[in-house]
């Protein structure tokens, strides 16, 4: 690998109370038989004890000091930096009081990532309605941590993407009412996103033209306006825009014709209008695989694509592929993102 060999991976703690422990003690089970790069768990040991306890894992579990030691002792144990729950905590039952070290351990995973310590961020699974109660003002992963890669008071434009290798879609508009959808779409906010999805292509995916197919928001793509303005008011003059620019952008398509097998081999990524239309055909067919990566940030982001299930929390039932497929993905991103500066 091209990538300095001495920089894990950041993986942040997640709700302590969901499957986030137990993915993270499987994936680090699964590292030689999956060989994964070195990453280390930005969270608190007692917990992953219990929840190997729990799960009948017996993994060696090291603290370490630095981070950098962390690739150092990956092979025979799994590497920790504490970040302390100040209380024990039960699986499936999540608590207000845990969401300070859910939050530092976000928060830690970026600051190592912009000193060069770490070479990407990927988040364990979060429950948002918890972190609302405890004072958290973002909708999500994806806008918090392009807070905290603000510089000079000027945040970055975040752009999720949800990826496997046979689909990848990106949503205009993620975590807002379907009402205030075709308000929010501008050609601005569209044309910002296709710029982003193309240039983050390029670089962190190593496409030298990605191909991008832009779905309408009305049924049948507005039907020449008899189902909606949207597409002649806004969103083909984005798409036309990108293709003066030399950008590879073709639509706007009908979304219910958008995701069929031949479909998909016309495309690299898909760009829908609003957070169902892009999830609803991505979870169908790669639900099990699935990663939920961030664009448009200075480093790189990735995350399973599943919430916190606190239902199967530390009861042997929680699936660590996407997970897998999370760290696996921050690897090549961060490899292509470091030959791309050289």
């Amino acid at each position: 690998m091209s990538y300095p060999a001495d920089k894990p991976l950041a993986l942040t703690l997640g709700d302590p109370a969901g499957i986030g422990p137990d993915i993270t003690l499987l994936a680090f089970d699964a590292r030689h038989r999956e060989r994964l790069q070195p990453f280390v768990f930005l969270g608190d040991k007692q917990i992953l004890e219990a929840r190997a306890e729990a799960l009948g894992l017996s993994i060696p579990i090291a603290t370490v000091a630095r981070t950098l030691e962390a690739v150092d002792v990956f092979a025979d144990a799994l590497p920790i930096l504490s970040i302390p729950v100040p209380f024990a905590v039960t699986p499936g039952v999540p608590q207000a009081g845990a969401m300070a070290a859910v939050t530092a351990s976000i928060e830690a995973a970026v600051e190592m990532v912009q000193s060069g310590e770490a070479r990407a961020v990927v988040t364990n699974p979060i429950s948002k309605s918890h972190l609302y109660q405890s004072g958290f003002d973002y909708p999500g992963h994806t806008e918090y941590l392009a807070a905290l890669a603000a510089k000079n008071g000027h945040a970055p434009h975040p752009v999720m993407m949800l990826a496997s290798d046979i689909l990848k879609v990106v949503p205009v508009t993620i975590h807002i009412p379907l009402k205030d959808v075709p308000g929010a779409v501008t050609q601005d906010l569209l044309a910002k996103t296709i710029a982003i999805t193309d240039r983050d292509m390029r670089r962190r995916f190593g496409l030298a033209r990605p191909r991008l197919a832009v779905s309408g928001l009305n049924p049948h793509a507005g039907e020449d306006g008899r189902l909606g303005r949207e597409e002649a008011e806004s969103i083909r003059g984005a798409i036309i825009a990108a293709q003066e620019a030399g950008l590879d952008v073709s639509g706007p398509y009908p979304a219910d014709t958008l995701f069929h097998a031949a479909a998909r081999t016309r495309y690299d990524v898909a760009i829908c209008m609003y957070h169902d239309q892009a999830l609803v055909p991505f979870k169908t067919l790669a639900f099990e695989d699935g990663v939920n990566v961030t664009l448009g940030l200075p480093f790189v982001r990735t995350s399973p694509d599943h919430g916190t299930a606190f239902d199967i929390a530390g009861t042997g039932k929680a699936n660590p592929r996407s997970l897998i497929e999370a760290l696996r993905l921050a690897d090549t991103m961060s490899t292509a993102m470091a030959r791309d500066t050289e």
